[in-house]
């Protein structure tokens, strides 16, 4: 019989630990003097209480390490139960959400998407605001162990071939995880305050510059305001496009440059890709900015460089309506919203490595196609790809287009228009934040959308940020067999 004990146990321990997250909120609050810590402690109270209870409900069962079964239904059990509990301040504080709203909101925070039902933003009280970067920033972290320790294990979409860099965890996930997490966090921290600091020095108020630290480390693009990050401009936008970049590289070359290998981020191939990808874009979008539009050519470049950035690393940040472009930098927009960032990353999407190992495949199909007596092996990094990882990324993509192609249907059914369709199912998948068109694109939010379309793109979020066949596998009927 499947014993869902260790799993129960886990996510009550990081249930509690959420709760002392609403800490930091409420004592802003209580600063701010308007009444409103009240929200964040009873939110701390119920989240507590049910974090230990379920906890220690399930302490009998612990053992020392996870079966494959019971680290699938970990991966995915952590991110429905946390947004369930991190949705209680929108419901009971100023935004006085319906629960389908708070939800959406708290999925959106913690899988680092970025989309918003909320509006009004630039008068909702400071604790809420700095909840909802506190989501991100710990949604951010949590998806680099899993990518490191997890994912890899799990063999999913390609992962395992990071898996001598991430260690080898099975059988010892959790105290493994948290000899990882520990060296992963005091970098992760140490970027956010640099962030901080960045944005504190080009003009910003000490608490916007803590909420958007949290939400650019993260990438996850949730602002103070209703304008997003058109409230600021000039340098502001390199100081986030900068942090952007960072936060979309793999954390655990960080680690091995701490560790004493300096050149170990600039000889990933991923990096390099990464770096190339974006220089080209902005390098595209610049130059066709100058020639559309009235732009001076620094304003063009800061543009670019900016939304480019934001867009790629799936952060979702928006500082101009780029919908205003024209239909080939919307289609640009479009389409790197499905590129991603580094695997290991805070950045979401289908990641450069995935793109990487396809086309080392193709090349290699094309080698023999042209010398059928040659032997040709494709190769990532220097290193031969195996079979079963080539079939992981393939299956990836496939899950991915399909789930796309059956989310833009869903959505079409529940009344939304094809652009709002097809681009709130990319965003959602993706993880980017922002869609196209007037009602979900950068100028809007999700506000308006119907709830049945709410809960398709809640659950979409979350498919999308644990890489897709980690959640389908858990559909299976031979799962639970197993």
């Amino acid at each position: 019989m499947f014993d869902m004990r260790p799993v129960g146990y886990v996510i009550g321990l990081l249930v509690t630990a959420l709760s002392v997250t609403m800490l930091p909120p409420l004592m802003v609050d209580l600063a701010e003097g308007q009444g409103e810590w009240h929200v964040f402690a009873e939110s701390f109270i119920v989240t507590m209480m049910s974090g230990v209870m379920i906890s220690m409900a399930c302490r009998n069962g612990v053992k020392e390490g996870l079966t494959i079964q019971q680290t699938f239904l970990l991966t995915t059990g952590v991110w429905v139960a946390l947004p369930i509990f991190g949705a209680i301040p929108f419901v009971l504080g100023a935004t006085e959400a319906r629960f389908v709203d708070a939800f959406f909101e708290a999925m959106s925070g913690l899988t680092t998407t970025g989309s918003t039902v909320f509006s009004g933003l630039d008068t909702l009280p400071k604790g809420l605001l700095l909840w909802r970067g506190i989501l991100q920033w710990l949604g951010g972290i949590g998806i680099i162990v899993v990518a490191m320790v997890f994912l890899p294990e799990l063999r999913v979409g390609g992962m395992q071939i990071f898996k001598a860099e991430a260690f080898d965890t099975m059988g010892k996930i959790l105290p493994r995880a948290s000899e990882i997490a520990s060296q992963i966090s005091v970098i992760y921290i140490a970027i956010t305050m640099a962030c901080m600091l960045s944005y504190v020095t080009v003009g910003m108020s000490l608490f916007d510059a803590t909420v958007h630290a949290l939400t650019t480390v993260s990438t996850g693009g949730f602002s103070n305001y209703d304008a997003s990050f058109g409230t600021f401009s000039g340098p502001a936008e390199y100081v986030a496009s900068v942090f952007m970049v960072l936060a979309a590289l793999p954390f655990v070359r960080y680690v091995q440059m701490v560790n004493g290998n300096r050149m170990a981020l600039f000889r990933d191939s991923q990096v390099r890709g990464f770096l190339w990808v974006i220089g080209t874009l902005v390098v595209v979008t610049s130059v066709t900015l100058l020639h559309v539009f009235p732009h001076h050519w620094e304003q063009a470049v800061r543009e670019a460089l900016f939304n480019i950035t934001s867009i790629i690393s799936g952060t979702g940040y928006a500082s101009v309506d780029y919908m205003a472009w024209g239909p080939f930098l919307i289609m640009i927009f479009f389409f790197i919203g499905l590129i991603g960032g580094c695997a290991g990353s805070t950045a979401c999407s289908v990641k450069i490595f995935r793109y990487q190992l396809l086309f080392a495949s193709i090349r290699a199909q094309l080698q023999r196609i042209r010398s059928p007596h040659g032997v040709f092996t494709p190769r990532y990094d220097g290193r031969p790809i195996s079979e079963d990882v080539l079939s992981s990324v393939i299956a990836f993509f496939v899950f991915f287009i399909i789930s796309i192609g059956a989310l833009s249907v869903a959505l079409g059914l529940t009344g939304l228009d094809f652009t709002t369709s097809v681009s709130g199912a990319a965003t959602a998948l993706a993880n980017i934040g922002p869609g196209l068109g007037d009602t979900i694109g950068p100028a809007g939010n999700f506000a308006t959308l119907n709830d049945t379309a709410k809960w398709l793109l809640a659950v979409a979020m979350l498919v999308g940020r644990l890489e897709i066949l980690a959640v389908y596998a858990i559909l299976t009927v031979r799962f639970w067999r197993g």
